[in-house]
């Protein structure tokens, strides 16, 4: 008779938050669906969802997010995540106040990021100007100082894209994408090897751990997108049916040998 064993997770910390990150303008990611509404911009010329116009640098996505800075808008026009479905509502704490953001511009010019509540309160943007023009570069902006400061849960994410004060001397291009990049959150290293797949994946309830050639003990962490450590086992077979839907990073060790794979909840 074959005996199946399922792994009951240990939950080691609650969901604090319901961050819907990071925002990387994919088919089943984050962003590409959000209602984006486009202010004090003229026209306002919605904010579209593109073909990366340049895969050859740091960014290789595949779709990313085009705005349209006119040079009769104003120096903080900006784009804005729908309250509450979007983003989520979250409070920020030590594991997601930094933000990182790739931007792709012909100028320089500062980005600014901030994050509103459903009231709308919020406090004042963060402001970083990019160094380099005509490639990706990834910006990172801190908002530890923002810890516990009012108002505490936010609900809305707010992009300004070409931030300049001094005036456009036309319209600028700006593409940006993969906001809170998972690779600055985590702090989970990915060791590349091809050993172990997890399937299936996407899932809804049962995952099944494979290792080539390999049937002894394991250790599995699963984390969230701000990286913290929200289950463990060292079972094979793991069901995940009760976690909300969203990315995880199911980290397994074994034979004295540690590797990531990214596994999306259904």
């Amino acid at each position: 008779m074959k005996i199946l064993y399922t792994a009951t997770l240990l939950f080691v910390t609650h969901f604090s938050y319901s961050q819907n990150v990071p925002i990387d303008f994919e088919a089943g990611g984050n962003g590409l669906n959000w209602t984006w509404t486009t202010f004090e911009n003229d026209t306002n010329p919605q904010l579209e969802i593109v073909v990366n116009p340049d895969p050859s640098g740091i960014n290789t996505s595949a779709t990313v997010a085009k705005f349209t800075a006119l040079q009769s808008g104003a120096a903080w026009a900006g784009c804005e995540s729908m309250h509450g479905s979007d983003i989520g509502s979250f409070t920020l704490n030590n594991s997601n106040c930094t933000v990182t953001i790739m931007v792709w511009k012909s100028v320089i010019s500062d980005v600014g990021i901030k994050f509103v509540d459903a009231t709308n309160a919020a406090q004042p943007e963060i402001k970083v100007a990019n160094t380099l023009i005509n490639q990706w570069e990834e910006l990172t902006f801190d908002f530890s100082s923002r810890i516990g400061v009012y108002p505490i849960t936010k609900d809305q994410i707010v992009i300004f894209p070409d931030f300049d004060l001094g005036g456009r001397t036309q319209d600028n291009i700006i593409y940006f994408d993969n906001v809170y990049n998972t690779n600055t959150n985590t702090a989970i290293i990915n060791y590349g090897l091809k050993d172990l797949t997890i399937h299936p994946n996407p899932a809804k309830g049962l995952v099944n751990i494979d290792i080539q050639n390999y049937k002894g003990p394991i250790e599995v962490k699963i984390y969230d997108l701000m990286g913290s450590l929200i289950a463990k086992t060292n079972h094979h077979l793991i069901d995940i049916k009760l976690l909300p839907k969203g990315l995880y990073f199911f980290s397994v060790s074994y034979n004295n040998i540690s590797e990531v794979v990214k596994i999306i909840k259904d």
